[in-house]
């Protein structure tokens, strides 16, 4: 068969990452302190962006315009009566239209239906107070503990000795900001005229510090501090630490034969690696915490329904300057100051419809948390309902990733406290009758309930708590037990057991 050159027509459909679809997506993922700081450029680099101020009504007014209809000025008969700028020609400027920048778009008043709608417009108004006059509580706070110093409070503590505290002293100078000890041990001895046997008792006592997991010389004895003070280093346990090779190589099927145990076990092991701290240190490095505040506020409404509204003060408010464009349009010189600012209309129309497309998105994401959640704010923790993501995709009519970035890092003030978003969304876990299935946020709360309550000469075991849940209609696993007490920072029923008799005799 002959080769030949032809032509063939063929249609396909693919999606295209254009920089502004990238750009929208990290947007809905940016926390209100990473999206201000991202503003604060984008104003920077853009002379038609400025904020607008929440005491001048003028501009909030404009602002409340722009939000509502992003695209209203740029389709309007201002531009072709002024300058000559069309949107058909400012739109040749973008790699995609504004519609191609957000598939997951719940749209208008339609889509979001006019409770939504009344609650986001309610939102996007005034957040803006009187700044507070005075010293604020920040400016009187102490400076943050460095890793050496919370060492040095312990090591006072621990050794009586003086040559003990010195070597201690030398040690703790060794740490990385890891919590790692770096120094070599005989060239400590060396240094303080001792031997190494003291020196390697010292670091054994240093090893017992909090956090579990300092002092360690290397990963594999940071794990293992961790997991002893969990009471959770058994044979099989000790194995995988000290093959952290084969687990980096992903090599299960030799951990399995080494530790001894099947799938099932190897995949809870590994799990409880997981949940270790590999840099116990680092809860030490310096910086300053960011200031948790809610995205969206939930409040009880007076038909006994829930009223979900975002948190003004994390809507940051941008303003387009038309009256600016108006003014130097008519004056560009040649066609690269045209295309300067035919970019920066377009950038700043594209800005203002982002942060309303977030906001909107946001607040729907957030009722549909509420609605499937009503029973956790009535009722509390018990009634936690287990979710996923793609439940709560689905009901909005979103793609599972984008209710999966907004749910990162934004938090919901509700009448029971603060959360996560991601706090509603957990596990499942079957009931023992064949009934609904419980959420592992309220089975974990069941268990420590049981755990304070039980009696100095009744201590509960995992396997006496797993009989305590069937009873209840929780269907679950001793090991999952032990898993989730651990998580809770409980110790085991044998540590329990010997605090409250210490508690007696010392009461005695």
């Amino acid at each position: 068969m002959a080769l030949a050159a032809k032509l063939q027509l063929r249609q396909s459909q693919s999606l295209v990452m254009t920089p502004q679809l990238m750009q929208s997506i990290r947007l809905l993922q940016f926390t209100h302190v990473e999206l201000e700081h991202f503003i604060d450029e984008e104003i920077e680099r853009n002379p038609l962006l400025e904020r607008a101020e929440p005491q001048d009504d003028a501009a909030s007014d404009q602002v409340q315009k722009i939000d509502a209809e992003p695209q209203a000025a740029a389709e309007g008969d201002w531009f072709e009566n002024e300058a000559g700028w069309s949107a058909e020609a400012i739109s040749e400027k973008l790699d995609t239209s504004l519609e191609n920048l957000f598939p997951d778009d719940p749209g208008t008043s339609e889509r979001l239906g006019p409770d939504l709608t009344a609650q986001w417009k309610s939102a996007s108004g005034n957040g803006g107070g009187s700044s507070s006059e005075g010293l604020d509580a920040g400016d009187m706070a102490a400076s943050a503990i460095t890793l050496r110093d919370h060492v040095g409070e312990q090591i006072a503590l621990a050794f009586v000795d003086p040559a003990a505290r010195l070597i201690a002293g030398e040690l703790a100078d060794g740490l990385d900001e890891t919590g790692y000890v770096r120094a070599d041990l005989e060239e400590v001895a060396t240094r303080l005229g001792t031997d190494t046997a003291s020196v390697a008792e010292v670091l054994a006592v240093c090893q017992t510090f909090e956090p579990t997991g300092l002092f360690a010389r290397d990963l594999a004895e940071s794990l293992s501090l961790q997991l002893a003070a969990r009471d959770r280093l058994d044979p099989a346990m000790k194995a995988l630490v000290a093959n952290l090779e084969l687990l980096a190589r992903r090599d299960f099927q030799t951990l399995k034969r080494i530790c001894g145990v099947d799938e099932e076990d190897l995949l809870d092991m590994l799990a409880e690696i997981r949940a270790l701290d590999p840099r116990p240190g680092m809860a030490f490095s310096g910086g300053a915490s960011d200031a948790i505040v809610a995205d969206v506020e939930v409040r009880a409404a007076n038909d006994g329904s829930w009223t979900v509204e975002l948190n003004a003060e994390t809507l940051p408010r941008v303003l387009v300057d038309h009256i600016y464009f108006a003014q130097v349009s008519p004056h560009a010189k040649n066609q690269a100051e045209k295309d300067f600012l035919a970019e920066c209309l377009q950038n700043a129309n594209w800005l203002t419809r982002s942060l309303d497309q977030r906001a909107k998105t946001i607040l729907k994401v957030a009722s549909e948390i509420v609605r499937q959640q009503d029973a956790f704010l009535v009722h509390g923790v018990r009634q936690l309902k287990p979710l996923n993501l793609r439940t709560v995709a689905d009901a909005i009519g979103m793609h599972e990733s984008t209710v999966s970035r907004v749910t990162a890092n934004k938090y919901m003030l509700t009448p029971r406290g603060v959360f996560e978003l991601r706090y509603f969304f957990t596990a499942s876990i079957a009931a023992s009758g064949g009934g609904d299935a419980h959420s592992s946020e309220a089975v974990r709360d069941r268990i420590k309930q049981l755990i304070d309550e039980e009696k100095p000469v009744d201590v509960l075991s995992d396997d006496a708590i797993v009989d305590m849940l069937k009873e209840s209609g929780v269907d679950i696993a001793r090991r999952t037990v032990a898993k989730y007490r651990e998580g809770m920072n409980i110790p085991s029923s044998v540590q329990r057991r010997r605090e409250k008799r210490a508690l007696a005799s010392a009461g005695r």
